[in-house]
């Protein structure tokens, strides 16, 4: 009766660390508050697998911040720039290299494969001392061993550590990073003898990137680094977990010769392939396989009959002793508890399973396996199911209709983007290196309050919709005083960017602590879609029209993206991906074209999760930027030539997907920079031709520190250094909502101010 989870949410069922965390930073609260709050949270998780039966419980998956991160300091590589001097790294350290401070940047924060988690990316060079400077991993498995609980620590796998790094500022691109596995590996060595003496008998390494197009030389990386730890694992029993995909052919093939290794976990939910792999070409005799038949990564309710008879189908394979019953990935890319759901109405609260449900679905699996089959819940999880496929909620024929009739054009604007972009200048005469911010403003505590008030049904409509507009209002008049030439109005009856408008589409459902980590203390609830999309009303229009009548400046519509609604909310799994974004494109097209029809000239359809999507595998890759490429260009095919169309991405690597972004069509892109250190610059140095306006992040919104004006104009310098001075925008990374304005408003001054320099050198070297 083995079960097994991968990982678990960190964030708690009421975002407990969140809280803790913030409190901690703004100096209200000690280090020692914020140690009792994760220990709690820890101790609980492990209790509540212990006492739902699960026989692997992972220990060393909770995170201050960030799980690589954790083996960034593990490993002692912290960059120099930190001035940490060695011994035990403490929280100054951790959080300087997670957020920056006063006077340092952060490091690089980049998406976790394709969902939207974002990990700290380790920078390393030829000259970094590795030395073994957290002890994480078996502090907390001493820490449930305490508490009675023999957990399974999990390591980041030392491969993928190195593979999802970078190379160091001053290093060389073309640096080898798989040169340093030698001087990893003999940290990871200290870490598992140390595990060993504690009384660890499993130990848990993560190598996701097992499952990407690895060539023979990485692959062979694996079989160097688990031959030369294989002494190491003399009394343990050790699990490599892959999770998010299939696993190639000849990855498959490395992973199950791999020497001094237990157990093999794989996603047998994404990894439909994998499945197949492990019947045709077989499985290691006397290895335990680890099967993720449980989907860590949305929120569905396992279809219990259905994965009861793949696990049956791989006993024969396997051996019924060697078989583990487990959850596809960590389950932190789900939300925590349904008990906590409140106001979900009761037919699709049966249809869904939280977190804390999935570890039930775990063990039920694995006990029916054991012959122990619970017939209630297993009658009860089929019911569920028949509910789901037969309600009439979940079907509209008309939507369905017009999704269908979408595939026979490919929705392009008439006109060519360079004269679009003179006919706009034309109407909207905007100085050279416009400026403007992506499109939220910082969210107070009063306007929160006013939102949380207003669905309570404390205030009235009237009062909601005066405080709101008191609040544009302030926004509007700062970007006039900072002298911004493309305004926005903020946002403040917004409280996220994809929840907002999936509250006001059909098809949608919602949570009220349904909180997913999306980077350290920042949580993301995402709307559950579960049937045809559509919009029943306008959602933007009388916010957008209000803000701009408060000012003769263009005033920006902001919207967000049908591939970014998609990709952040739990999507049906019922149907292919792209026609639930096709039917999410018409609804947003139709927003479009009511905010043209307002007289808003300027409007943006935020992409931030394009790049996102984009499956893990090069042979799958093309359909899904076909699809979600065409799904934008249908939201905004309709407008005229003088209504300029943004759209905007963030965090995530853009270079090798450039073609695509250029092929969206849009007619000024603003996108992440600063804090990957302006690598998308290097794709025009390459000699991409980028002929639509474009304004690459000149400073890192996601840290406190204030940028000066001279570093933001030696930015724009290098920008335009390869771009052409009539397509460049000036804009911060990315949204300004979890700013302070103290943060905000010197930061936008020294922004404007670069801006003006720039501009006065261009006119005078003319």
């Amino acid at each position: 009766m083995a079960s097994h989870i991968v990982g678990y949410p960190r964030m708690g069922p009421k975002r407990e660390l969140k809280f803790a965390l913030e409190s901690f930073w703004d100096g209200k609260s000690s280090a020692e508050d914020l140690q009792k709050v994760a220990a709690d949270l820890r101790s609980s998780i492990w209790k509540q697998m212990a006492n739902a039966g699960i026989k692997y419980i992972p220990s060393n998956t909770f995170s201050y911040y960030d799980q690589v991160l954790d083996t960034t300091a593990m490993l002692g590589a912290v960059p120099t720039r930190y001035g940490w001097t060695g011994g035990e790294i403490g929280f100054d350290t951790y959080f300087s290299m997670a957020r920056g401070n006063a006077s340092l940047p952060a490091m690089e924060m980049t998406k976790w494969f394709d969902t939207n988690y974002h990990f700290i990316v380790p920078e390393l060079g030829p000259d970094t001392k590795f030395s073994y400077s957290s002890h994480k991993a078996v502090s907390e498995y001493k820490e449930a061993k305490a508490l009675g609980i023999n957990t399974v620590p999990v390591l980041i796998g030392p491969v993928s550590y190195l593979l999802l790094s970078k190379p160091a500022k001053g290093v060389e691109k073309s640096f080898a990073l798989l040169s340093l596995l030698g001087k990893v590996l003999a940290v990871y060595k200290e870490v598992i003898a140390e595990l060993k003496a504690a009384g660890a008998s499993w130990i848990q390494f993560d190598e996701p990137t097992l499952v990407m197009d690895l060539d023979s030389h990485q692959l062979q990386a694996f079989t160097e680094a688990y031959s030369e730890l294989e002494s190491s694992f003399s009394g343990l029993n050790v699990l490599i977990e892959t999770y998010f995909a299939d696993v190639p052919a000849e990855a498959y093939k490395t992973i199950i010769a791999l020497k001094g290794i237990c157990g093999f976990g794989f996603d047998l939910v994404r990894g439909t392939k994998t499945l197949d792999l492990i019947k045709s070409k077989g499985f290691p005799s006397g290895k335990f396989l680890f099967a993720g038949v449980v989907d860590g990564r949305n929120i569905w309710a396992n279809d219990l009959a259905s994965s009861l008879s793949t696990l049956e189908s791989l006993e024969s394979v396997v051996g019924k002793d060697k078989l583990v019953v487990s959850t596809s990935c960590s389950l932190m890319h789900t939300a925590v508890d349904l008990v906590n759901e409140t106001k979900l109405d009761d037919e699709i609260k049966s249809w869904l399973a939280f977190a804390a449900q999935k570890i039930v679905e775990v063990n039920a699996l694995a006990r029916a396996l054991a012959g122990h089959k619970d017939q209630a819940f297993f009658q009860s999880n089929a019911s569920a199911q028949a509910s789901r496929k037969s309600s009439p909620r979940v079907t509209n024929q008309e939507v369905q209709k017009a999704a269908a009739g979408l595939k026979g054009s490919d929705h392009r604007r008439a006109t060519n983007v360079s004269a679009r972009l003179d006919a706009q200048q034309k109407k909207l005469n905007l100085p050279v290196l416009p400026t403007t911010t992506i499109g939220s403003f910082p969210q107070t505590m009063d306007v929160r309050r006013v939102r949380r008030e207003y669905k309570a049904k404390k205030i009235s409509e009237e009062e909601y919709v005066n405080a709101m507009k008191a609040e544009i209002s302030k926004v509007v008049k700062l970007q006039e005083e900072l002298d911004i030439d493309v305004l926005v109005h903020g946002e403040p009856e917004r409280n996220d960017m994809v929840e907002y408008f999936g509250e006001q589409l059909s098809g949608f459902a919602f949570t009220v602590n349904g909180w997913v980590q999306s980077y350290g203390s920042r949580c993301v609830k995402p709307p559950i879609i579960f049937g045809d999309v559509s919009r029943p009303k306008a959602m933007t229009v009388f916010w957008s029209s209000m803000a701009q009548s408060m000012t003769s400046r263009p005033m920006k519509g902001m919207l967000t993206g049908p591939v970014t609604i998609l990709n952040w909310s739990f999507v049906r799994n019922d149907q292919p991906r792209y026609e639930t974004c096709y039917q999410i494109a018409l609804a947003i097209k139709t927003e479009v074209e009511d905010l043209e029809a307002a007289g808003i000239q300027v409007i943006q359809i935020d992409e931030a999760a394009l790049r996102e999507g984009l499956p893990l595998h090069k042979s799958e890759q093309a359909f899904y930027l076909d699809w979600a490429v065409h799904s934008f260009r249908i939201t905004n095919c309709g407008v005229k030539d003088t209504t300029q169309i943004h759209t905007h991405m963030c965090y995530s690597h853009f270079n090798d997907i450039i073609h695509s972004i250029i092929d969206m069509d849009a007619d000024v892109i603003t996108i992440e920079n600063s804090r990957s250190d302006e690598k998308l610059l290097s794709v025009f140095r390459e000699g991409v031709k980028y002929g639509a306006g474009i304004g690459p992040g000149v400073y890192d919104i996601h840290s406190p520190r204030i940028p000066s004006t001279e570093e933001i104009a030696d930015r724009i310098n290098k920008m335009l250094a390869v771009l052409e001075t009539n397509i460049l925008w000036v804009n911060p990374d990315c949204g300004l909502k979890t700013r302070k304005y103290p943060e905000v408003k010197p930061a936008l001054t020294n922004m404007v101010s670069a801006a003006k320099i720039l501009r006065k050198q261009l006119a005078s070297a003319k």
